[in-house]
């Protein structure tokens, strides 16, 4: 296909159209059958290609399409509320969108590179390098997952069936065999034979998934728990100004102290000050508020101890005060990776906050508060269900705290809600999110959203939850099991490769 398009601008555009298609299988749209359409043209034209080297182009021009039209909001971040002049942030966005963009062309390259003498092996190297591709990109750097392909099938496509199972990686993997197939069925002289088998694993597939999104992989636990998720809609602009910290923290007691939970959550950083210097006063009503309520209260706030800096979330009431502090920082955001090399761009151009915090620890315990072992996970950490899962499966209950203002009225809220939704399929747990400006939500086991609070408003979501129990099989085994499949699979498509050759 790519080779009967003379059109240098048209071999340039399709990719970087079919790239930008695919964001709408994402939220907040959740159309997961275009994500699939999407990457079935991609291969097509990677099947068409004679060199890896055009296979690289098609998905490196995928990529920016991808990227570029699914993380635009990091100009938001960067521009209008980090100050980095507009060409900069556009810049730095483009060139981020552009770095990203090489794990699809290197899919490309490398699925053509091993399949060069067998002809439909590479219907199968191209799910197995694009899931690796999607693994990879969650740790190297310190990792940024987002737009994992395997996303864009949660909650309602069948293949969200296999999410407990193999996790968010292993659905990439499953994602883009499905598009693999759907690709091959449609190619021209195929056996008859071939077809009726394309045809059949499809259909097990697919009909596998639904079936699969059927069991329950945990069991109740306790008595059902009436929450409050407090969502203060504090402008970003001034979120930090010292002069209006007292009436952020009046707003959060108020917002507390008007609810009858058992269980509140405020958001990441709730309280604009140190906890150190948060009034006694306002402490005590907090705590006595939570006694009152049979419960606990848990508030987002800055610890400040030895010297260094962590972005906390805090337990007050019934329960002793237990702490969780973020583990998983935002490089260039939370901290400045190669201080002495990136140091210039936070003193020349950037105005951000809290921008060199320390890490909490890798294996912290569940909070045990309103009678729940409660596993909290700050801002984008619940973009890394290899870790989350380390709280597990003691913990019954997840709670998730942000504050994505800072993206604007973009997608970013929608798709970082997304990834709760994964969470919560993953461990068969259910997911509290508290937000300041949204996405606030209540999410089941299931990866639904039972409870959604309206974004930029002043709101409290009130809802009832239940804990859970139990231990998913992704929960038991992490991302081993389709990585190692996948390596495994690597080598026999290369042994394959180099006998064929011979």
């Amino acid at each position: 296909m790519l080779l009967l398009i003379k059109n240098p601008l048209i071999k340039t555009a399709l990719p970087l159209a079919l790239g930008a298609l695919c964001v709408l299988g994402f939220a907040p749209f959740y159309f997961y059958p275009i994500s699939i359409l999407s990457i079935i043209g991609l291969i097509c034209l990677w099947r068409d290609c004679t060199t890896a080297k055009q296979a690289a182009f098609a998905g490196f021009m995928y990529g920016l399409g991808l990227f570029g039209a699914g993380i635009y909001w990091i100009y938001i971040s960067l521009h209008t509320f980090g100050g980095m002049p507009g060409f900069m942030a556009g810049l730095s966005t483009f060139l981020l969108a552009a770095f990203l963009s090489l794990f699809p062309a290197a899919v490309g390259a490398l699925s053509k590179r091993i399949s060069a003498n067998q002809k439909h092996a590479f219907l199968i190297a191209v799910p197995v390098f694009w899931a690796l591709a999607d693994w990879v990109r969650s740790w190297i750097f310190t990792g940024f997952p987002w737009l994992t392909i395997g996303y864009s099938q949660l909650p309602q496509s069948p293949l969200a069936g296999y999410v407990p199972i193999l996790g968010i990686y292993g659905t990439s993997f499953i994602t883009v065999l499905v598009a693999s197939l759907s690709c091959g069925f449609f190619t021209k002289n195929l056996m008859p034979a071939c077809r009726r088998g394309t045809l059949i694993a499809l259909l097990i597939i697919t009909s596998g998934g639904g079936l699969l999104k059927l069991v329950a992989w945990s069991t109740p636990h306790g008595e059902p728990l009436s929450v409050s998720l407090l969502q203060g809609n504090v402008d970003q602009t001034i979120k930090w100004a010292p002069e209006i910290a007292e009436h952020t923290l009046n707003k959060y007691l108020g917002m507390a102290e008007q609810s009858a939970a058992k269980l509140i959550v405020m958001p990441e950083t709730a309280m604009p000050v140190l906890s150190s210097n948060i009034p006694p006063e306002m402490i005590s009503r907090l705590k006595q508020h939570a006694i009152n309520n049979k419960g606990d209260i848990l508030v987002g706030m800055v610890e400040r101890e030895n010297g260094e800096y962590f972005n906390s979330v805090l337990s007050y009431g019934s329960a002793e005060t237990a702490v969780y502090r973020k583990s998983h920082l935002v490089p260039f955001g939370e901290f400045i990776p190669f201080k002495q090399v990136f140091g210039w761009i936070y003193r020349d151009w950037l105005n951000m906050p809290l921008s060199d915090l320390s890490r909490g620890g890798i294996h912290q315990q569940p909070m045990p508060v309103a009678g729940q072992q409660v596993a909290v996970n700050i801002c984008y950490e619940d973009v890394f269900g290899e870790e989350i899962i380390r709280q597990l499966p003691a913990a019954t209950l997840l709670v998730n705290v942000s504050n994505d203002a800072w993206y604007g009225n973009s997608y970013a809220a929608d798709q970082h809600m997304q990834f709760s939704q994964a969470r919560a399929l993953e461990t068969g747990r259910m997911m509290l999110r508290a937000t300041n400006t949204g996405a606030t939500a209540i999410i089941d086991t299931k990866g639904h959203v039972v409870a959604h609070a309206p974004h930029f408003v002043q709101t409290t979501l009130d809802g009832t939850v239940q804990g859970h129990t139990g231990a998913t099989p992704y929960v038991r085994w992490g991302n081993w099991p389709f990585v190692i499949f996948s390596l495994i699979t690597m080598l026999w498509l290369w042994r394959r490769n180099r006998a064929v050759r011979k």
